[in-house]
């Protein structure tokens, strides 16, 4: 069975910082491709950023290059998403998802449950 768990989110000031983090179990972690997506009230889920399996190619939308970084630790079967200059437009549900089925951007075929990102002004 095929578990996502994020953690990390929480509640923090424009400007400050919050790390989250995706255990994975019951795949081949480090032979797929890891990404972060958010979901805003009222919003359509985003891509936020991937990370290829093998040379770990990174790829983040605009509106958080600069600001994010996606990381990943094949020994722990962990992904991580560093947030940097938090903006309240970054205030969403976060999902971590597994296995990309076609593009990087694109859909995945495994999800986790979320984590909720608050960002006040």
């Amino acid at each position: 069975q095929v578990q996502l768990v994020e953690s990390g989110g929480g509640l923090v000031q424009a400007g400050g910082s919050l790390r989250l983090s995706c255990a994975v179990s019951g795949l081949s972690f480090n032979t797929k491709t890891m990404a972060w997506f958010r979901q805003a009230p009222g919003k359509e889920r985003e891509f936020v950023a991937a990370i290829t399996s093998g040379d770990s190619t990174t790829y983040y939308s605009d509106s958080v290059k600069g600001r994010f970084t996606i990381s990943r630790d094949n020994a722990q079967n962990t992904v991580y998403l560093q947030m940097n200059s938090l903006k309240p437009e970054d205030t969403a549900v976060y999902y971590c998802a597994a296995y990309r089925i076609r593009t990087v951007t694109g859909n995945y075929k495994y999800w986790g449950q979320g984590t909720h990102v608050a960002v006040s002004s």
